[in-house]
Protein backbone atom coordinates (compact mmCIF):
# COMPACT_ATOMS: atom_id res chain seq x y z
CA UNK A 1 0.00 0.00 0.00
CA UNK A 2 1.38 3.41 -1.02
CA UNK A 3 0.12 6.79 0.18
CA UNK A 4 1.43 10.22 -0.76
CA UNK A 5 0.75 13.91 -0.24
CA UNK A 6 2.10 17.08 -1.86
CA UNK A 7 3.56 20.25 -0.34
CA UNK A 8 3.87 23.49 -2.30
CA UNK A 9 6.80 25.85 -1.87
CA UNK A 10 6.40 28.78 0.53
CA UNK A 11 8.16 32.14 0.36
CA UNK A 12 9.99 33.55 3.40
CA UNK A 13 7.57 36.49 3.39
CA UNK A 14 4.61 34.12 3.72
CA UNK A 15 6.23 32.01 6.42
CA UNK A 16 6.64 35.08 8.64
CA UNK A 17 2.85 35.10 9.03
CA UNK A 18 2.44 31.39 9.87
CA UNK A 19 1.29 30.32 13.31
CA UNK A 20 2.49 27.06 14.86
CA UNK A 21 -0.25 24.94 13.27
CA UNK A 22 0.39 26.24 9.76
CA UNK A 23 4.17 26.02 10.13
CA UNK A 24 3.88 22.35 11.07
CA UNK A 25 1.38 21.67 8.28
CA UNK A 26 3.74 23.12 5.65
CA UNK A 27 7.09 21.67 6.77
CA UNK A 28 6.68 18.80 9.27
CA UNK A 29 6.43 15.24 7.89
CA UNK A 30 4.84 13.13 10.62
CA UNK A 31 3.36 10.14 8.75
CA UNK A 32 6.54 8.06 8.40
CA UNK A 33 7.26 4.46 9.46
CA UNK A 34 3.74 3.07 9.14
CA UNK A 35 3.83 -0.71 9.38
CA UNK A 36 3.08 -2.52 6.14
CA UNK A 37 2.96 0.69 4.11
CA UNK A 38 4.96 3.00 1.88
CA UNK A 39 4.33 6.70 2.50
CA UNK A 40 5.66 9.64 0.50
CA UNK A 41 5.59 13.42 0.77
CA UNK A 42 6.25 15.23 -2.52
CA UNK A 43 7.77 18.69 -2.06
CA UNK A 44 7.82 21.35 -4.76
CA UNK A 45 11.22 22.41 -3.43
CA UNK A 46 13.48 20.76 -6.05
CA UNK A 47 10.73 18.11 -6.55
CA UNK A 48 12.13 16.24 -3.56
CA UNK A 49 10.33 13.20 -2.17
CA UNK A 50 10.61 12.04 1.43
CA UNK A 51 9.14 8.74 2.56
CA UNK A 52 9.40 5.38 4.25
CA UNK A 53 8.70 1.69 3.73
CA UNK A 54 8.10 -0.75 6.59
CA UNK A 55 7.55 -4.30 5.29
CA UNK A 56 6.21 -6.79 7.81
CA UNK A 57 5.50 -10.45 7.00
CA UNK A 58 5.05 -9.64 3.30
CA UNK A 59 7.40 -7.70 1.02
CA UNK A 60 6.32 -4.29 -0.28
CA UNK A 61 6.84 -3.35 -3.93
CA UNK A 62 7.64 0.22 -4.92
CA UNK A 63 4.82 1.63 -7.05
CA UNK A 64 4.63 4.86 -8.98
CA UNK A 65 2.49 7.71 -7.67
CA UNK A 66 0.18 9.87 -9.75
CA UNK A 67 2.11 13.10 -9.31
CA UNK A 68 5.08 11.60 -11.21
CA UNK A 69 3.03 10.84 -14.36
CA UNK A 70 5.39 7.97 -15.23
CA UNK A 71 4.85 4.19 -15.45
CA UNK A 72 7.55 3.51 -12.84
CA UNK A 73 8.62 5.52 -9.80
CA UNK A 74 12.29 5.64 -10.83
CA UNK A 75 11.84 6.26 -14.57
CA UNK A 76 13.21 9.81 -14.12
CA UNK A 77 14.33 9.67 -10.49
CA UNK A 78 17.11 8.41 -8.24
CA UNK A 79 16.60 7.17 -4.70
CA UNK A 80 18.52 6.97 -1.42
CA UNK A 81 17.55 4.61 1.40
CA UNK A 82 18.83 4.30 4.97
CA UNK A 83 17.54 1.50 7.20
CA UNK A 84 16.72 2.70 10.73
CA UNK A 85 15.11 -0.54 11.93
CA UNK A 86 15.83 -4.26 12.03
CA UNK A 87 17.70 -6.15 9.33
CA UNK A 88 16.13 -6.21 5.90
CA UNK A 89 16.83 -6.14 2.20
CA UNK A 90 15.98 -4.17 -0.90
CA UNK A 91 15.70 -6.09 -4.17
CA UNK A 92 16.53 -4.00 -7.25
CA UNK A 93 15.91 -5.68 -10.61
CA UNK A 94 16.44 -9.10 -9.06
CA UNK A 95 19.59 -8.22 -7.08
CA UNK A 96 19.17 -8.27 -3.29
CA UNK A 97 21.00 -5.76 -1.09
CA UNK A 98 21.12 -6.61 2.62
CA UNK A 99 20.76 -3.54 4.84
CA UNK A 100 21.47 -3.61 8.56
CA UNK A 101 20.81 -0.81 11.02
CA UNK A 102 21.98 2.52 9.56
CA UNK A 103 23.21 1.02 6.27
CA UNK A 104 22.42 2.98 3.08
CA UNK A 105 21.55 2.11 -0.52
CA UNK A 106 21.62 4.31 -3.62
CA UNK A 107 19.37 3.30 -6.53
CA UNK A 108 19.89 4.92 -9.92
CA UNK A 109 17.16 6.04 -12.29
CA UNK A 110 15.54 3.67 -14.75
CA UNK A 111 15.11 0.73 -12.37
CA UNK A 112 11.55 -0.55 -12.60
CA UNK A 113 11.54 -3.23 -9.87
CA UNK A 114 12.25 -2.33 -6.24
CA UNK A 115 11.03 -4.59 -3.42
CA UNK A 116 11.41 -3.97 0.32
CA UNK A 117 11.73 -6.92 2.74
CA UNK A 118 12.19 -7.44 6.48
CA UNK A 119 14.10 -10.38 7.91
CA UNK A 120 11.85 -10.52 11.00
CA UNK A 121 8.36 -9.02 11.19
CA UNK A 122 8.76 -8.75 14.97
CA UNK A 123 11.70 -6.40 14.40
CA UNK A 124 10.98 -5.02 10.93
CA UNK A 125 13.30 -3.03 8.74
CA UNK A 126 12.36 0.65 8.63
CA UNK A 127 13.54 2.10 5.35
CA UNK A 128 13.82 5.89 5.29
CA UNK A 129 13.62 7.07 1.67
CA UNK A 130 14.67 10.22 -0.21
CA UNK A 131 14.29 10.73 -3.96
CA UNK A 132 15.15 13.47 -6.44
CA UNK A 133 14.82 13.93 -10.21
CA UNK A 134 17.63 12.37 -12.26
CA UNK A 135 18.40 12.45 -15.97
CA UNK A 136 21.35 10.04 -16.04
CA UNK A 137 21.41 6.46 -14.79
CA UNK A 138 24.15 5.70 -12.27
CA UNK A 139 24.83 2.26 -10.74
CA UNK A 140 23.01 1.07 -7.66
CA UNK A 141 25.38 0.87 -4.69
CA UNK A 142 25.20 -0.12 -1.04
CA UNK A 143 27.10 1.93 1.55
CA UNK A 144 27.33 0.44 5.04
CA UNK A 145 27.71 2.70 8.05
CA UNK A 146 31.30 1.45 8.38
CA UNK A 147 32.05 2.57 4.82
CA UNK A 148 30.83 6.13 5.37
CA UNK A 149 33.26 9.04 5.26
CA UNK A 150 33.33 10.20 8.88
CA UNK A 151 33.88 13.81 9.94
CA UNK A 152 34.36 14.70 13.61
CA UNK A 153 32.91 18.16 14.22
CA UNK A 154 32.10 20.41 17.16
CA UNK A 155 33.20 20.16 20.80
CA UNK A 156 31.76 19.10 24.11
CA UNK A 157 32.31 22.66 25.36
CA UNK A 158 29.82 24.00 22.79
CA UNK A 159 27.47 20.98 23.19
CA UNK A 160 27.75 20.02 19.50
CA UNK A 161 30.34 17.23 19.40
CA UNK A 162 29.16 15.00 16.57
CA UNK A 163 30.11 12.50 13.89
CA UNK A 164 28.95 13.31 10.36
CA UNK A 165 28.65 10.12 8.30
CA UNK A 166 28.77 11.05 4.62
CA UNK A 167 27.17 8.11 2.79
CA UNK A 168 25.48 8.94 -0.50
CA UNK A 169 27.86 11.67 -1.57
CA UNK A 170 30.54 12.34 -4.17
CA UNK A 171 33.65 10.24 -3.69
CA UNK A 172 31.56 7.36 -2.33
CA UNK A 173 28.59 7.19 -4.71
CA UNK A 174 28.06 8.92 -8.05
CA UNK A 175 24.62 10.59 -8.22
CA UNK A 176 22.84 13.18 -10.31
CA UNK A 177 21.93 15.51 -7.44
CA UNK A 178 20.87 13.49 -4.41
CA UNK A 179 23.08 13.56 -1.30
CA UNK A 180 22.42 11.78 2.00
CA UNK A 181 24.19 11.12 5.25
CA UNK A 182 23.71 10.77 8.96
CA UNK A 183 24.92 12.86 11.89
CA UNK A 184 25.25 11.23 15.31
CA UNK A 185 25.56 13.47 18.37
CA UNK A 186 27.84 12.37 21.20
CA UNK A 187 26.37 11.90 24.71
CA UNK A 188 26.16 15.28 26.39
CA UNK A 189 25.87 17.18 23.11
CA UNK A 190 22.51 18.47 21.85
CA UNK A 191 23.12 21.06 19.11
CA UNK A 192 23.22 20.03 15.44
CA UNK A 193 24.49 22.09 12.51
CA UNK A 194 25.66 24.98 14.65
CA UNK A 195 26.82 27.49 13.49
CA UNK A 196 23.78 27.39 11.23
CA UNK A 197 23.91 28.01 7.51
CA UNK A 198 21.78 28.36 4.38
CA UNK A 199 22.49 27.08 0.88
CA UNK A 200 20.40 28.87 -1.70
CA UNK A 201 21.40 26.37 -4.40
CA UNK A 202 19.79 23.34 -2.80
CA UNK A 203 17.06 22.33 -0.35
CA UNK A 204 17.34 19.84 2.50
CA UNK A 205 15.24 17.49 4.63
CA UNK A 206 16.14 16.39 8.17
CA UNK A 207 14.86 13.12 9.66
CA UNK A 208 15.30 12.71 13.41
CA UNK A 209 15.91 9.34 15.09
CA UNK A 210 17.46 7.82 18.20
CA UNK A 211 15.50 10.32 20.32
CA UNK A 212 15.01 8.68 23.73
CA UNK A 213 11.49 8.15 25.04
CA UNK A 214 9.99 11.28 26.62
CA UNK A 215 12.63 13.51 24.95
CA UNK A 216 12.33 15.78 21.90
CA UNK A 217 14.28 18.01 19.51
CA UNK A 218 13.51 21.65 18.78
CA UNK A 219 14.24 22.25 15.07
CA UNK A 220 15.03 25.82 14.04
CA UNK A 221 14.21 27.15 10.58
CA UNK A 222 13.52 30.42 8.78
CA UNK A 223 15.66 33.27 7.57
CA UNK A 224 18.67 33.92 9.86
CA UNK A 225 17.12 37.19 11.10
CA UNK A 226 13.58 35.78 11.32
CA UNK A 227 13.78 32.30 12.81
CA UNK A 228 10.97 29.92 13.73
CA UNK A 229 10.93 26.56 15.49
CA UNK A 230 9.17 23.18 15.23
CA UNK A 231 9.25 20.58 18.00
CA UNK A 232 10.20 17.16 16.60
CA UNK A 233 9.63 13.61 17.85
CA UNK A 234 11.35 10.38 16.93
CA UNK A 235 11.02 9.35 13.25
CA UNK A 236 9.67 12.68 12.07
CA UNK A 237 11.14 14.72 9.22
CA UNK A 238 11.14 18.41 8.39
CA UNK A 239 11.51 20.20 5.05
CA UNK A 240 14.10 22.98 4.88
CA UNK A 241 13.69 25.51 2.03
CA UNK A 242 16.84 26.87 0.35
CA UNK A 243 16.41 30.23 2.11
CA UNK A 244 16.09 28.70 5.57
CA UNK A 245 18.55 27.73 8.25
CA UNK A 246 18.23 24.14 9.51
CA UNK A 247 19.50 23.43 12.96
CA UNK A 248 18.25 21.94 16.18
CA UNK A 249 18.76 21.33 19.87
CA UNK A 250 17.48 18.33 21.80
CA UNK A 251 16.70 17.52 25.38
CA UNK A 252 19.09 14.61 24.87
CA UNK A 253 21.64 13.57 22.27
CA UNK A 254 20.13 11.99 19.12
CA UNK A 255 20.80 11.24 15.45
CA UNK A 256 19.48 12.82 12.28
CA UNK A 257 19.62 11.90 8.61
CA UNK A 258 20.16 14.74 6.17
CA UNK A 259 19.21 14.56 2.53
CA UNK A 260 19.44 17.27 -0.09
CA UNK A 261 19.19 18.05 -3.78
CA UNK A 262 19.51 21.06 -6.00
CA UNK A 263 21.83 22.80 -8.40
CA UNK A 264 25.19 21.35 -7.38
CA UNK A 265 26.96 18.56 -5.51
CA UNK A 266 29.43 20.68 -3.53
CA UNK A 267 28.85 19.66 0.09
CA UNK A 268 30.71 22.74 1.33
CA UNK A 269 28.65 25.19 -0.75
CA UNK A 270 26.90 27.03 2.08
CA UNK A 271 26.60 30.49 3.58
CA UNK A 272 27.43 30.27 7.28
CA UNK A 273 25.44 32.43 9.70
CA UNK A 274 27.24 33.87 12.72
CA UNK A 275 25.62 32.62 15.91
CA UNK A 276 25.45 36.16 17.27
CA UNK A 277 23.59 37.32 14.13
CA UNK A 278 20.69 34.89 14.55
CA UNK A 279 17.38 36.42 15.58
Amino acid sequence: MTNYSSRYASSPQAVKQYDTTQLRAEFLIDNLMKEGEITFTYSHYDRYITGSAVPMTSPITLETIDVLKMPNFLDRREMGIINVGGNGSVVVEGTSYELGFKDALYIGSGNSEVIFKSDDAKNPAKFYINSAPAHVNYPTKKVSLAEANKLQLGTMETANHRTVNQMIIGGIVTTCQLQMGMTELKPGSVWNTMPAHVHDRRMEVYFYLDIPENQAVCHFMGEPQETRHIWMNNHQAVISPPWSIHSGAGTSNYTFIWGMAGENLDYGDMDVCKITDLK
